[in-house]
């Protein structure tokens, strides 16, 4: 359930179609997946339709019940939905204003319009709340646009027509049609950081060192010496939220490298990095969803760290080769920046 209701936000750049990968609660579309290396999703349409500017109303407009905090209860009226991008203000928060560039965690209820069938609510047993990268391109309409402008603490209905959800493609994991119209009440919560803040420690030489800038995959620069036989699992950026438990949703920015291919380079080239997806990467830390070198190295780290991680094979794909980026039995690098855990 935790990766049904995650699929419904990442789009590739510039498409309107969800991501690829399948609806396994097990499965992660990430590097540190105990699966296969992450998948790309579908492609875009080559002219795909223009997002409609969202409007407060339309007709006809479902109903919402339910007091902000708690899953909500959409009723759909009869008839079929307009043609218009809805993003109608249920109630008001007293937070600060969303801006665009900010990552928004929202709990949030989904209804396809056409037979009402649920998709599902992050108020669910076992689902967690959404990072929203606010006025993301490859993030879908309903949420990317429709959390823009509005106040944290606020409850807001949304109805989004294809062009402002799946587009023509629709999303067959979800069992979306291209023509279908989604309706979701997203609950505003907090912006997080986008990364970890602060003053990174220096890293011992026999390590990869780590540059972070603002808002881009960390460059990783691999030492030319044997890695270490041990998990290495180092704070270079102490963060000052509370620790992260085993079973918490962990909400999490990355960069992963090889260690043997890139031995000695001034740079390595990243076999994946959460970056280009346009929001955090999240998952639930401790129960064996991801590589156990994630597991042991990230539970008990402050949230709002960065984390260099050295896995050996052991702990990662072991004699598995992960396509043709991860050669088996490679030691992983991985720079983590621990935004959130719930």
């Amino acid at each position: 359930m935790r990766r049904r209701l995650a699929a419904l936000l990442i789009v590739p750049a510039l498409a309107l179609t969800a991501c690829g990968g399948g609806g396994d609660s097990k499965k992660d579309d990430s590097a540190a997946s105990k699966s296969a290396s992450p998948s790309a999703g579908p492609s875009a349409p080559a002219s795909p339709p223009a997002v409609p500017k969202p409007v407060d109303t339309a007709d006809p407009m479902p109903t919402v019940a339910g007091a902000t905090g708690k899953k909500a209860t959409i009723t759909l009226p009869k008839g079929d939905p307009s043609d218009k991008f809805v993003v109608h203000t249920i109630s008001k928060g007293s937070g600060t204003e969303v801006k665009k560039g900010d990552l928004v965690m929202a709990d949030f209820t989904v209804k396809v319009w056409k037979g009402g069938k649920d998709l599902g609510s992050s108020y669910d047993k076992g689902a967690a709340p959404q990072v929203i990268p606010a006025g993301a391109q490859n993030v879908i309409p309903a949420f990317s646009d429709g959390v823009v402008g509005q106040k944290l603490g606020s409850r807001v209905l949304v109805v989004a027509p294809p062009n402002a959800g799946f587009g023509p493609q629709g999303s067959q994991q979800l069992g979306v049609s291209g023509t279908d119209t989604l309706v979701f009440v997203l609950d505003l919560e907090k912006v997080i950081p986008t990364q970890a803040e602060g003053t990174q420690s220096s890293i011992p030489k026999k390590l990869p060192q780590v540059k972070a800038g603002k808002g881009v995959a960390a460059t990783i620069s691999v030492p030319k010496n044997n890695p270490p036989s041990a998990l290495v699992s180092k704070t270079i950026v102490e963060g000052k939220g509370a620790t992260v438990k085993n079973g918490q949703s962990v909400y999490m920015q990355y960069t992963g490298a090889t260690w043997k291919p890139n031995e000695g380079k001034p740079a390595a080239t990243p076999f994946d990095d959460s970056w280009k997806t346009g929001a955090p990467f999240a998952t639930t830390i401790g129960t064996k969803q991801v590589i156990e070198g994630w597991d042991k190295g990230l539970v008990g780290k402050k949230v709002g760290s960065r984390v260099l991680l050295v896995i050996p094979p052991a702990l990662g794909y072991k004699d598995q080769a992960q396509g043709d980026t991860i050669p088996a039995n490679s030691t992983l690098v991985f720079v983590v920046e621990i935004l959130a855990a719930v």
